[in-house]
């Protein structure tokens, strides 16, 4: 007969998790328990090829909300669990090898949140059987590991992180929208389409929610703003909640409020000594003449401040006709500024597109025959171009002082050097990418990868009992 030798541990023990890239934590050791447990949040199922697997966070120390790993393991199915406390739980079950001592074996481990818990896991009796035995008056029989183990993370290879991301948008089918979200599913993330009109809002300290067609919309660990200028107040608020509710942001509603009001932007650029077209602004009919003479008199641009896509922009090549379109903007009681018109330009301008602190691409925009306007939706034809270094700076420099990490950047070219025209807090990908050939939809998906973090438990919104 065969004597089968097992291992004597201690009521709590220190081990590693080495396929997840934990290399120490404290585990309960819990003979009472079949299944063992392991503390989880911001669970994300996914599949890697035809392999099911799931992500998430743990932070492995208690009371060190500072030190976070990022995990993926096979994911081999969910199970009912029943708690200590009688309550029945429907956990993900994934498949890893755990390290004890000198001993490494694979076990099944359960996934919840574990947060309030002395241990961040439990070992249960189906992952020791066979293999250890349990003396309940001694403790950590195997060593101590120490949590500068996780001093050297940094230098392992970053685990894959999957992210839930969501799109603001109203126009599902449009080519933008439509290729952000073919770039983030290339990349295994979760990605939603909100349509932003029909978010509505608990706005509470406690609790901040949108709701979106009678569901609260889950946390998502970023979004991606693309608000229609029709819709800037109602669509800043929405990107509002998501701030409140700790989600990342990729243009924070700040950013996007100071591209969005024309004025204002133009005042921050030209505060910063940005290069533009001499613009002013006034209120009453009788500063027109002054008006036009500060921008140099006829042939000006009048400008709404609402307008996009070359809307609500007029040409008026004499000092009647600027006079006249002045009057009938004051008349319908809109706001609008007077631009120099730099003829220099020939109608043409450059689209530089800026994610984080570098120009991505860049694309000289011709208007049509007979037109001003170098809009692509104006019927204007696009073709690559090289940008000088005075324009690469004059590009990043109007995006810092905006706050934005995405922007499209209309530069002219005029005798005094590049001058900036807008800056475009939802510059459209389809010309852009068409014209260079670059994946720029993938370029701003990687950004998010690089600056969203998953949302902890300790970021989310506290609900006040």
């Amino acid at each position: 007969m065969q004597i089968e030798h097992k291992t004597t541990i201690g009521c709590e023990e220190w081990l590693s998790l080495p396929e997840m890239g934990i290399p120490a934590i404290k585990a309960k050791i819990d003979t009472g328990a079949k299944t063992s447990a392991l503390h989880a949040f911001h669970i994300r199922p996914y599949f890697e090829g035809k392999v099911h697997k799931v992500q998430f966070g743990i932070h492995p120390i208690p009371d060190r909300s500072d030190i976070v790993v990022y995990c993926n393991a096979e994911l081999i199915g969910q199970r009912e669990v029943v708690s200590s406390n009688g309550e029945a739980e429907l956990r993900y079950i994934i498949r890893t090898s755990i390290k004890l001592g000198s001993q490494t074996w694979p076990v099944e481990i359960s996934l919840t949140n574990r947060e309030t818990m002395t241990y961040r896991m439990l070992l249960g009796r189906s992952a020791m059987e066979h293999r250890l035995h349990v003396d309940p008056t001694a403790s950590c029989l195997m060593g101590e590991l120490s949590i500068a183990l996780y001093e050297g993370l940094s230098r392992l290879k970053p685990q894959k992180r999957i992210l839930k991301i969501g799109i603001l948008s109203r126009e599902a089918s449009s080519y933008s929208t439509q290729r952000l979200v073919e770039a983030a599913r290339k990349r295994g993330h979760d990605v939603d389409i909100i349509n932003t009109t029909r978010c509505y809002m608990n706005i509470a300290s406690s609790m901040p929610q949108i709701h979106l067609e009678g569901r609260v919309l889950d946390t998502y660990d970023a979004i991606i703003p693309r608000i229609g200028s029709s819709i800037t107040f109602y669509g800043l608020a929405v990107v509002r909640q998501f701030e409140m509710m700790g989600t990342y942001c990729q243009n924070s509603s700040i950013a996007i409020g100071r591209s969005r009001d024309k004025l204002y932007a133009h005042q921050l650029l030209a505060r910063s000594g940005i290069g533009m077209p001499v613009t002013s602004f006034a209120h009453s009919l009788d500063d027109t003449r002054d008006l036009l003479k500060i921008v140099g008199g006829a042939p000006v641009i009048i400008k709404l401040l609402e307008g996009t896509q070359g809307r609500g922009v007029v040409l008026a090549e004499t000092p009647k006709a600027a006079e006249s379109a002045i009057g009938a903007f004051q008349g319908l009681k809109v706001n609008f500024l007077v631009q120099e018109f730099i003829k220099e330009a020939g109608g043409a301008d450059i689209r530089c597109l800026v994610i984080g602190n570098k120009v991505v691409a860049s694309i000289k925009r011709q208007a049509a025959e007979d037109e001003f306007r170098s809009n692509l939706h104006r019927g204007g034809s696009a073709s690559k171009i090289r940008i000088t270094p005075q324009e690469r700076s004059t590009a990043l420099k109007a995006v810092r002082v905006l706050g934005l990490k995405i922007a499209g950047v209309d530069l002219l070219r005029s005798h005094e050097g590049p001058k900036v025209l807008e800056v475009n807090s939802s510059p459209g990908l389809e010309g852009i990418e068409t014209t260079t050939g670059k994946d720029i939809a993938g370029m701003i998906i990687e950004h998010i990868e690089k600056h969203a973090r998953p949302i902890s438990p300790e970021q989310r919104p506290k609900v006040k009992k």
